[in-house]
C-alpha cells in the first residue's frame, strides 16, 4: 500500500478518529466561552446559539465514537 493511499485513509484509522475527536472537543473551549459570556450580558439569541452549538459538539463526539469502536481491528494504517 503507497504512503498517499495511506493518508487519503488517516480519516479512516484510529489515529484519524482520536484527532478528530481532539479537534471536535477542542471546540467545546469555545463555545463553553460563548455561553458564560451570553449568560452575563443575558444575551438570550447567543445564548441559545451556544447551547445549539454544544450540542452539535456532543453529537459530533458520539458518532466519531460510534466510528471509533467499529473500525475495531481492522484499521486502515496498521495493515
Amino acid at each position: 500500500m503507497s504512503a498517499l493511499t495511506k493518508a487519503k485513509g488517516f480519516t479512516k484509522s484510529r489515529s484519524g478518529t482520536y484527532l478528530s475527536m481532539a479537534a471536535t472537543a477542542f471546540g467545546a473551549f469555545g463555545v463553553a466561552k460563548r455561553l458564560k459570556t451570553a449568560r452575563a450580558e443575558k444575551d438570550t439569541l447567543v445564548l441559545i446559539d451556544a447551547t445549539v452549538s454544544a450540542a452539535a459538539i456532543v453529537t459530533g463526539l458520539a458518532i466519531l465514537y460510534r466510528e471509533l469502536k467499529r473500525l475495531g481491528d481492522d484499521d486502515v494504517l496498521l495493515g
